[in-house]
């Protein structure tokens, strides 16, 4: 019997709650998180348990960090870069985030973190653009414009990775001030 699992992720950024609520219905049904993969989860089979899990993002976080949440109830399932965890709780424990506050402040660092490699992506992509532009008119070598043109397709395809989730967040974010 097959003893792992993947399930494909909807985005962190755009499908965190649906996601989490996922990884628990497995649980129910005895599949556990082990860790992320690409683009999703990895699933070891055990006996079904009824648990939660939540996400929070905290870059290098350390031991004290680990030990907050422990406290409260959680356990650390895995991490990614040490930027991204996953905890795991039984129902009834009290969420990591539970207030309006709290998660204003969890999507700000996540936004601007975002912002960022979307703000340093872009900008290599007008470079890329105006050197493009600047080898039409002749002002730059014809081969500089070819190479400038498939960097600037490829930079631009980078740009969606950071620059879709911090549309996200930014979403996110009016949406909770608003209420």
């Amino acid at each position: 019997m097959k003893q792992t699992k993947y399930t494909m992720s909807g985005g962190i950024a755009f499908s965190e709650e649906k996601d989490l609520e996922k990884l628990s219905d497995y649980a129910k049904k005895g599949w556990i998180l082990d860790r992320f993969a690409l683009f999703g989860y990895k699933l070891k089979k055990a006996e079904p348990q009824e648990i939660q899990y939540s996400i929070d993002f905290q870059p290098d976080a350390d031991e004290e960090y680990f030990m907050y949440f422990e406290e409260a109830g959680w356990s650390h399932v895995c991490s990614v870069g040490n930027q991204i965890h996953i905890f795991s709780a039984s129902m009834g424990i009290k969420p990591i985030y539970s207030d309006k506050a709290t998660t204003i402040e969890r999507y700000e660092r996540e936004k601007k973190q975002m912002g960022k490699a979307a703000l340093i992506t872009f900008t290599i992509s007008v470079v890329f653009l105006l050197f493009n532009f600047m080898s039409s008119y002749g002002w730059l070598p014809a081969v500089i414009g070819n190479i400038s043109e498939i960097l600037l397709i490829i930079s631009i395809i980078i740009l969606v990775f950071p620059g879709l989730p911090y549309l996200s967040y930014l979403h996110k974010l009016n949406k909770l001030r608003k209420f």
